[in-house]
């Protein structure tokens, strides 16, 4: 998500705070800004927009000279982007600055604590508590590392912290809790990012932090405690890629960075869903929840891998819900005349959210009454300003063109939604809720258990690159999963790939299904759905005997399964409507590797873009 540079030594703060901004834009930003020690005082600036808007606010008013300094580009979360909610955040004597990655949970109790206190909070974001907090910590105690300490000890969620205090011109303090923040050494300076990137040109010496640290930093040296105060243990490491390389984590493409990042982006997508009182909510709702109850119809519309994640909610919805609930393409929703009144609610995914066809299939359902729920990637994008509440999947910026781990979070996200009608509408109880919301923060462990075990994928695909064709079968939310991973074969690849329902092969798809043709087969559990499983048993050996080669992607322990899979990949047994979450990893690892292995280009594809613009 968002990018953090803290510097000390004896170089100009605000020239390798800015350098080392510049080489965190990959991640994607919508704010910037910078702030500096200098003449016993905090000087700062931030714009929002690109940096290039810093950048001009810097030369036509120039910070004073500084070694110390800290920046920040900021992907909208709490508020939108503009100057105000843009870091460092100040407290109000303008001595302490604070930027901030992740999110503070408790931030509307603290900010409450803090206005009856006498403090003026004049941004929509929960960091500026953290300044607040930290310049009351430091008034009693004088030591910035200690208030920090102190604070951490109070704030829920995930988050990275780095301050700087006009009291302490040669110290930036850094805290981490669940969110990447990382030291560089060099040589009578030091640095803090949230990526090697930012200081790559400056020094290759690293050190990790672990969970709940906060550093110190001043030119000689690094001092590292726990929350608690205790000295911590870290990793030292020598960073042996290139500046190009970090931005990618040292991983070959953006894709693959992103395919390794899906456990975050999902555990992420879940922070702050559950409030005090064990209820669901959503980042913001303007739908009164009477109407929500009045609701008969809902309508998912979506594009490409958004849509079939739009599949899958509608399995979860009709479920948990037992509301109707029909998945339009988004490109001919307004095309057939739909119908649609006050009573129907719209939910429109898209990861940009300013996806063309998604934003006019909104607002042609906005003018015939309905009402519409975004699901989102990207804070103040067009979409979710036009609709009436809003999800923010939280899966931080996707480069690569082809969708991964936005669609993981749209999954989890449209789980939420199902979840949170169901509550608002009493067709699920707080506890059932709560299990499977319970159930939905294990599934970032089982996606890191996959990503562990995808070397005999990796060697399946380098063995098909020479193949013209690949099926992909499943039933249930399996289907949907199928046809994802055509898609990212057929957008990677450039290869003939079709998802089909299993049981629409004998109805005229297996006519081409020949000797040695590829054919991954996505199997339900045999728990949760124990007649589907039955039925795609039968559909494998209807394939396998027609001479093709089976790829079956089926939980751990279905021992049914195995005398008929050529190749087999395991997944962690998971409940039914949330096995996509683990289906799918594979086969973007798959496609992945088959495209690479053909010498294609991963992270831009021929002839595709990352936002739609156009209907």
């Amino acid at each position: 998500m968002c990018g953090i540079v803290g510097y000390v030594g004896v170089q100009s703060a605000q020239d390798v705070v800015v350098a080392g901004l510049k080489r965190l834009e990959y991640r994607g930003y919508d704010s910037a800004g910078v702030a500096v020690l200098a003449d016993g005082g905090l000087a700062s600036a931030k714009k929002a927009g690109k940096l290039l808007n810093l950048e001009k606010e810097l030369k036509d008013r120039p910070l004073p000279a500084g070694n110390t300094g800290i920046g920040h580009t900021r992907w909208a979360t709490h508020g939108g982007p503009t100057d105000a909610n843009a870091h460092p955040h100040l407290d109000n004597a303008g001595r302490v600055a604070v930027v901030h990655n992740g999110i503070i949970e408790n931030f509307a109790a603290l900010r409450e604590e803090l206005a009856g206190r006498g403090h003026d909070l004049t941004s929509e974001t929960d960091t500026e508590v953290v300044a607040h907090l930290l310049a009351e910590a430091y008034s009693s105690g004088g030591d910035l590392a200690e208030a920090m300490r102190e604070v951490c000890r109070r704030l829920e969620g995930a988050f990275t912290l780095v301050a700087v205090h006009a009291d302490e011109p040669d110290t930036v303090i850094g805290a981490r809790r669940n969110s990447p923040l990382v030291v560089g050494v060099g040589d009578g300076e030091m640095f803090l990012a949230s990526d090697v990137a930012a200081f790559i040109a400056y020094t290759r010496d690293a050190i990790e932090l672990g969970q709940d640290q906060v550093v110190e930093l001043r030119r000689g040296g690094v001092t590292v405690t726990g929350f608690d105060g205790r000295p911590a243990d870290v990793r030292e490491y020598h960073v042996d890629w290139d500046a190009s390389a970090a931005e990618k984590g040292g991983y070959a493409s953006f894709m693959l960075k992103e395919i390794a990042d899906q456990p975050k982006a999902v555990a992420d997508t879940l922070l702050g869903r559950i409030d005090g009182s064990g209820a669901l909510h959503l980042d913001e709702v303007r739908i009164p929840a009477g109407e929500l109850r009045e609701v008969d119809k809902v309508v998912v519309v979506a594009c490409g891998t958004a849509f079939h994640a739009g599949m899958i909610a509608k399995y979860a919805i009709e479920h948990w819900t037992r509301l109707p609930c029909e998945t339009e393409l988004a490109s001919e929703f307004r095309y057939r005349d739909p119908i649609l009144d006050q009573r129907t609610l719209v939910v429109a995914i898209s990861q940009s959210g300013e996806t063309m066809d998604t934003l006019m299939a909104v607002r042609h359902a906005r003018e015939q009454g309905a009402k519409v729920l975004a699901i989102c990637n990207t804070n103040g994008s067009t979409i979710p300003r036009e609709s009436d509440a809003v999800l923010y999947t939280h899966a931080g910026p996707e480069v690569a063109v082809a969708s991964t781990k936005a669609f993981l979070t749209q999954l989890v996200s449209c789980y939420l939604v199902a979840l949170y009608l169901g509550q608002v509408r009493g067709t699920k109880w707080g506890d059932e809720i709560r299990t499977v919301v319970r159930q939905l923060s294990e599934m970032s462990g089982a996606v890191e258990r996959v990503l562990g075990t995808m070397e005999p994928v990796l060697e399946l695909a380098r063995s098909l690159a020479g193949h013209d064709t690949v099926l992909f079968v499943g039933r249930h939310v399996g289907y949907p999963v199928a046809m994802e991973g055509a898609l990212k074969l057929k957008e990677l690849a450039y290869m003939h790939a079709e998802g089909f329902a299993a049981g629409e092969l004998k109805h005229g798809p297996i006519a081409l299904i020949e000797e040695g043709l590829p054919v991954v087969v996505i199997v339900p559990s045999p728990r949760g759905r124990s007649v589907l499983h039955d039925k795609i048993v039968s559909n494998i050996q209807e394939i396998r005997a027609r001479g093709a080669l089976t790829v079956v992607i089926a939980e751990e322990g279905d021992e049914e399964v195995v005398p008929y899979a050529d190749h087999l990949i395991r997944i962690p047994a998971t409940p039914t409507l949330l096995q996509p979450l683990v289906a799918t990893v594979p086969l973007q690892v798959f496609a992945c590797e088959l495209a690479t292995a053909r010498g294609n280009e991963v992270d831009q594809p021929r002839n595709l873009a990352k936002s739609v613009t156009v209907e």
